[in-house]
């Protein structure tokens, strides 16, 4: 499988026709079509069905279209990397990062870097910290920042001196909003919002004790800026980390929770992975500033 004919493949799934895209690959219709069949052939499989207006994807060819993506990112990747040792440091550091007050201090590594070696570029992705875990592991990040606890047998780490405190995002006008902090034992009979990783839940689980069990949970997220307006319009009130809220509402607080229940940030990186020179100086510019 060549890499040429995936970006044929991929620019014909984003174009919806052969000939289109042969006409933005530059080659010819039949040489595109030939090359797609024989891709076809490779796999064992039907990968586009190919309609009188517009070609679509099977459910093989939608598979294709992900691995696709992945493989040609890491490919360009690895292009500029070898490209940026030959020059200055340069090229993209791609970051992933979970909602949290650490994000802030990301900004502010990124700002005193760029200073330095400003033809340095970022890609920045925002997400779980499961979805970030998948994608060092895959290649596609090099670094991640993460909230604890996590497994650091296939990490490299550098622990922030920042904490997060967990509690609940909810309506001032509500019972909750009136309160100075929260005890698990007041959680309980109102309704509430978790985030869907079952790391967090236990972790809620341990702090609540025995009164876990008594707590009603009405939904669940991935990233608590998806269930903002659920908290607004009344639904719950959404367990978090302070640090993940970006709040603009004058009708929403956040209320920690008492006894504190706090968990530390780390930025990661996969172990025995070859870094670009770009990445490898970030990291240690990192390292320096937090010592300083």
């Amino acid at each position: 499988m060549e890499l040429r004919v995936l970006r044929y493949f991929l620019t014909v799934a984003r174009v919806e026709s052969i000939t289109h895209a042969a006409d933005i690959l530059h080659i010819t219709q039949p040489t595109l079509s030939r090359q797609l069949a024989d891709l076809e052939k490779e796999l064992g499989t039907q990968l586009l069905i190919r309609g009188k207006k517009k070609v679509s994807l099977t459910d093989n060819g939608m598979l294709l279209l992900q691995r696709a993506e992945e493989i040609l990112t890491i490919a360009d990747r690895t292009e500029k990397e070898f490209k940026d040792r030959k020059n200055l440091v340069g090229g993209t550091i791609s970051i992933g990062s979970i909602e949290a007050l650490t994000s802030q201090v990301l900004s502010k590594m990124i700002k005193g870097f760029n200073t330095e070696y400003p033809q340095v570029s970022y890609h920045i992705f925002s997400g779980t910290g499961d979805d970030i875990k998948e994608k060092l592991d895959n290649g596609l990040l090099e670094i991640g920042v993460l909230l604890e606890p996590i497994n650091y047998e296939k990490y490299d780490f550098i622990r922030l001196p920042q904490k997060e405190r967990w509690g609940i995002l909810t309506k001032i006008s509500s019972p909750l909003g009136q309160k100075e902090n929260i005890t698990s034992k007041e959680l309980v009979g109102v309704p509430l919002m978790i985030n869907n990783r079952t790391i967090v839940q236990n972790e809620i689980a341990s702090w609540c004790g025995d009164n876990y069990v008594d707590l009603h949970f009405v939904a669940t997220f991935t990233l608590i800026s998806n269930i903002v307006n659920l908290v607004e319009n009344g639904l719950g009130n959404a367990i978090c980390i302070e640090g993940s809220i970006k709040n603009n509402s004058k009708d929403l607080c956040f209320k920690p929770f008492y006894p504190e229940l706090q968990s530390g940030c780390v930025i990661v990186w996969k172990k025995h992975k070859i870094m670009s020179e770009s990445t490898t100086r970030f990291i240690q510019f990192i390292k320096h500033a937090l010592q300083a």
